[in-house]
């Protein structure tokens, strides 16, 4: 074990000062890999909310086109969680995927037409249009 070399000899070294100076040095790349990627994750997602904010909030006529959902976690004694995705074309022939909640998911049917609210990434609601048989 070497001897530490702080700034002032009269200075106690911290905990971390000297968990980071013996620590090797494929671990601290490791570290600091692990907290970059933390660090981009979060700027990324406030990046997102503040484009998400500074969106318009519309509302367009569509028909729903398809429906996914993706599940995560769930191995072993692990909890789950789905998330649910709908692909709504507007006329103009552009496409939207938005998150929606799941208890929406179920009642939202692919060839649905109707009314689409959302702001950015955000789905804010769906309108059917009457018209549509319910039962077949």
């Amino acid at each position: 074990m070497s001897e530490w070399t702080g700034a002032a000899a009269f200075e106690q070294p911290s905990a971390f000062d000297l968990f980071w100076h013996n620590m090797p040095v494929f671990f601290k790349i490791f570290f600091l890999v692990f907290f970059s990627i933390i660090i981009y994750a979060i700027f990324k997602g406030i990046k997102q909310w503040m484009a998400n904010n500074a969106s318009e909030l519309l509302t367009v006529s569509c028909t729903v086109v398809a429906k996914r959902f993706r599940v995560s976690g769930g191995s072993g004694d692990s909890s789950s969680s789905t998330a649910y995705y709908v692909t709504f074309e507007i006329l103009n022939g552009d496409r939207v995927e938005l998150k929606v909640p799941g208890r929406l998911y179920g009642l939202i049917v692919e060839g649905d037409r109707g009314d689409l609210t959302y702001q950015g990434t955000r789905f804010k609601g769906f309108e059917r249009a009457p018209g549509r048989d319910v039962m077949r």
